[in-house]
């Protein structure tokens, strides 16, 4: 159920009185499990030293899923946290919540917005304005067993650009009995997504949902949709490519070595790197030719102020929020983790103390997106109750490289009932 009606603009009359001073208890929910959840509880503590008038309560609520259906329960409650993470793909539903304050509205001179990285703000903005806090930005690329290309005879240094040289690295390790297949993904359906924005291809009607009105049609049955499955299915059939389930299960394989390629998120990086006992290496997405250069998709969540809280506690909301984008929280959560830091600054500091000197893997993705097109088909999509959606294009996939069914049948067929997903979403929302 959503509470509210509005894409264009999400109630931005909210302003915080000049005179109110920060105080109170800020509850961050958030699904930062395992390590990450050490750090983030590091910073509320580090803030609440800063801040003796505020406390931060950051509670993990479980995977982005759990964290923003509680969430929405908790607002139909008129019990909401002050601060909820949503991940990227439950954008369009915050934005129709009728809940939220976006930040921007916040914001009277302490963050200039032009400092958060442009592929991030541009995932995040509507008709320019930043409406959540981005904290967790990531994106896909290519990891690659520098190890299994030498002794294939692959130069380990020059990772293949094109669907066509992934197919062909990928026979040669596999015909030199060096691995059991060529290539794998985590999120398939993200994976889908990514191939649209990096080809600079719209994945829904209405400029991905950026024009000032809602998605209201899928499009990725059209050329490239047919060929991206077309190219998977071919790569299935001849064991290039193993299917590794929808999340991030193709990990684990990959670093046991029965593969040699992985497309993963960014936020793998850290671990992969800590657990893989060969040289790993990292490379853009592969291409096919005759597209527009695109770019890759902003994944990850962001920081969402949700209204029912007083002006003192949304002031200290938005100390708080200023904390986490400052540099040096920035520069040392993409130490830890690999997400992108999410500002200007931060970028530059890590490129002066030579960060990316002594770890290059980690500049891979950020000069991904940092050399792509920022246009809107490159941008990503904005769909209502897109988590449906990506499960059903999950199950298409599935018929493709598992099934082995006709790619433009099985996505013709996914397209009615997204569309049918965004009717009904689009008739609840208005």
């Amino acid at each position: 159920m959503l509470f509210s009606t509005g894409q264009k603009e999400e109630e931005g009359s909210y302003s915080l009185p000049d005179d109110v001073k920060s105080g109170g208890t800020v509850t961050f929910w958030h699904a930062m499990s395992g390590s990450k959840t050490a750090i983030v509880d590091g910073y509320a503590e580090e803030f609440m030293s800063l801040h003796p008038e505020i406390k931060v309560e950051a509670v993990y609520s479980g995977s982005y899923a759990e964290t923003v259906t509680k969430g929405l329960a908790a607002i139909k409650a008129g019990k909401p946290p002050v601060l909820l993470m949503s991940y990227e793909v439950g954008t369009q539903t915050m934005l129709d919540s009728g809940a939220i304050i976006p930040i921007y509205t916040l914001n009277k001179g302490e963050i200039d917005f032009n400092d958060v990285t442009a592929p991030i703000a541009n995932y995040y903005s509507v008709n320019g304005k930043l409406n959540s806090m981005p904290f967790n930005s990531s994106t896909a690329m290519l990891y690659y067993n520098k190890d299994m290309f030498r002794a294939a005879g692959l130069d380990p240094d020059v990772p293949p650009k094109t669907f066509e040289e992934v197919y062909e690295y990928s026979k040669k390790i596999m015909d030199a009995g060096h691995a059991r297949g060529g290539i794998s993904f985590g999120w398939p359906a993200w994976i889908f997504e990514q191939m649209h924005a990096y080809h600079n291809k719209f994945y829904a009607n209405n400029d991905n949902g950026r024009n000032g009105n809602r998605a209201s049609e899928v499009l990725f049955n059209g050329e490239l949709g047919v060929k991206i499955l077309t190219e998977w299915q071919k790569w299935a059939k001849a064991g290039v490519l193993s299917y590794g389930g929808r999340t991030y299960k193709a990990n684990d394989p990959f670093i046991a070595g029965e593969f040699a390629m992985l497309v993963q998120s960014t936020s793998s990086l850290a671990g992969i790197l800590k657990s893989a006992d060969f040289e790993v290496g990292t490379a853009f997405l592969p291409k096919m030719p005759g597209y527009e250069k695109g770019n890759s998709v902003i994944g990850g969540a962001s920081i969402w102020l949700l209204k029912g809280h007083s002006d003192e506690v949304n002031a200290a909301a938005w100390e708080f929020l200023q904390y986490l984008f400052e540099e040096k929280n920035a520069v040392a959560w993409h130490k830890a983790t690999g997400y992108f830091p999410v500002n200007k600054r931060a970028y530059g500091k890590l490129t002066d103390e030579g960060w990316f000197n002594k770890e290059p893997r980690f500049r891979t993705a950020f000069d991904q997106i940092l050399g792509g097109s920022n246009s809107k088909a490159a941008s990503g999509a904005l769909l209502g109750n897109f988590v449906e959606i990506r499960d059903i294009m999950g199950a298409a996939i599935e018929d493709v490289v598992v099934n082995m069914k006709d790619p433009k049948t099985i996505l013709d067929a996914a397209k009615v009932k997204c569309d049918r997903v965004l009717s009904d979403y689009i008739s609840t929302a208005e």
